[in-house]
């Protein structure tokens, strides 16, 4: 972002030529003091909130366009984890000094295109000058048909754990953008960096996975801060245990080139934001839960069991000997 010595707009004027074009009709053209969202009969709705920080959650110098990407990304994670359809969110925009008009342009092409692909409007919101970093908060709705959301702690032992999409690309990715010339890095081919370092930039909500949770899954998270330390936290929501085996977490092959080439498995498995979906489910239930996901697009993998007992979920190798981790997922504090 360039120096703030250049002409800005007022907040009306930033509001109206920015943000006005990306709400939807609960948003009341952000000419109001609050949005108007009427649920569809019969259903609950589902709210939740995330914000991302300069220089914690993204680089200062990351795309303006993949910054409102994951954003909107991270929240809408969540709600395709409880098997929440979007119906549109709420914005809090915390501008530090140096933001210009060509930044948040772009920061408005990525957030609307986002917003487009999920059908997730925005409703309204708050700009505001930050007296540090630059923060962009935001707040989700979805809906659920009444009494279906998926809940983390709701699993039982003997039930089946299974994971979308790769595990670690977006661990791995960090890592290239933190040090791209690291050694095991530049071993890698370009297609293969590419994935990584996208993983990392633009997560994918997996919201088309929301009509399967409801219909075949007993309990469901997003990952977002490690695999390791998400699944201790599902089950200490329903007071269980888990073993998984570390060979059947799904891996992409850029993540299978970067291990080959000397990178960390523990990386992958706790280093967070794959917003993937962790869910749990009765094993008669799998067959019917992998067949929808399919349809779906996004594929699960069976990665382990619920156990009894309420002690740290257990991740075995191929030896069937258990591999313990120094952190088992991103902590803010």
């Amino acid at each position: 972002m360039a120096p703030p010595d250049l002409p800005r707009p007022t907040e009306d004027e930033l509001i109206a030529r920015y943000f006005a074009p990306l709400a939807g009709a609960g948003g009341l053209s952000l000419r109001d003091d609050a949005a108007l969202l009427t649920p569809s009969p019969g259903h609950d709705l589902v709210l939740t909130t995330d914000a991302v920080v300069a220089g914690v959650h993204y680089f200062p110098d990351d795309p303006a366009s993949s910054i409102a990407c994951k954003a909107l990304g991270v929240n809408l994670s969540d709600l395709a984890a409880k098997g929440a359809e979007p119906r549109g969110f709420l914005l809090t925009l915390a501008l530090s000094d140096e933001w210009d008009e060509p930044w948040l342009a772009e920061f408005c092409t990525g957030l609307s295109e986002a917003a487009a692909l999920a059908s997730c409007p925005l409703l309204g919101g708050d700009t505001v000058r930050a007296a540090g970093a630059t923060l962009v908060g935001i707040t989700a709705l979805g809906e659920v048909p009444a009494g279906t959301m998926v809940r983390r702690g709701a699993a039982k032992a003997g039930d089946r754990l299974l994971v979308s999409g790769t595990i670690g690309d977006a661990a791995l990715g960090l890592k290239l953008r933190q040090k791209p010339a690291a050694s095991w890095g530049g071993t890698l081919s370009f297609p293969a960096r590419t994935a990584l370092v996208d993983r990392y930039l633009h997560p994918q909500a997996r919201l088309a996975l929301a009509p399967a949770l409801r219909a075949h899954a007993r309990a469901a998270m997003d990952v977002s801060d490690g695999l390791v330390g998400d699944l201790a936290k599902m089950m200490r929501a329903a007071d269980l245990s888990a073993e998984v085996e570390i060979e059947a977490v799904p891996l992409s092959e850029a993540a299978r080139a970067a291990l080959a080439a000397g990178a960390r498995l523990d990386t992958a498995l706790t280093g967070g934001d794959d917003y993937e979906i962790l869910c749990a489910a009765d094993p008669a239930q799998v067959p019917a839960l992998r067949e929808a996901a399919l349809k779906a697009g996004v594929p699960l993998t069976e990665i382990g069991t619920v156990t009894e007992g309420g002690a740290p979920p257990v991740f075995r190798a191929a030896d069937g000997t258990a591999r313990s981790f120094r952190s088992g997922s991103f902590s803010h504090f």
